[in-house]
């Protein structure tokens, strides 16, 4: 991962899972943000992934920070994803320029057109707070790195 904890986020605006515009800036207006990169709608690894972080939202909530999944995927797709498993969190599409957010944060993977599985927690300044990944794409994020993010809110 090319940023790191202490620097500046960097800002972006994609298409949620609706077709609306979503910006890092205007995120951090209100909350904390907790941005979630995965590498593919409808795998089973991501789906685990988020839908553990839909049944913990109010964790997150309570922590005073929003949650912001970000794959390299179609709005389209997620859009069905997001139906299917109940999301109510921006699942924002990083489709086109492909991977162009992914890139900016270091965690894009080339070989597969992907972003790897990393998360940022990124405070309502735009730093950098906290930040972990997993070694593969097999390897789920583990919840416990999601509670030691928030205690640094």
């Amino acid at each position: 991962m090319s940023i790191e904890v202490g620097q500046q986020a960097p800002e972006f605006t994609l298409k949620d899972q609706s077709g609306n515009d979503v910006s890092l800036a205007t995120l951090r207006e209100n909350a904390d943000v907790v941005l979630v990169f995965y590498p593919f709608t409808f795998s089973g690894i991501c789906e685990a992934e988020l839908c553990s972080l839909r049944d913990d939202l109010q964790d997150f909530a309570d922590s005073g920070a929003q949650v912001v999944a970000v794959s390299c995927d179609s709005r389209h797709s997620q859009r069905i994803w997001s139906e299917q498993q109940s999301y109510s969190f921006p699942v924002l599409s990083d489709f086109w320029p492909h991977g162009a957010v992914a890139k900016a944060y270091g965690v894009f993977n080339d070989d597969l057109g992907c972003a790897i599985r990393a998360t940022f927690v990124i405070d309502k300044s735009g730093v950098v707070i906290d930040a972990f990944a997993t070694d593969s794409l097999a390897t789920p994020r583990d919840q416990v790195s999601y509670k030691d993010a928030l205690s640094k809110l």
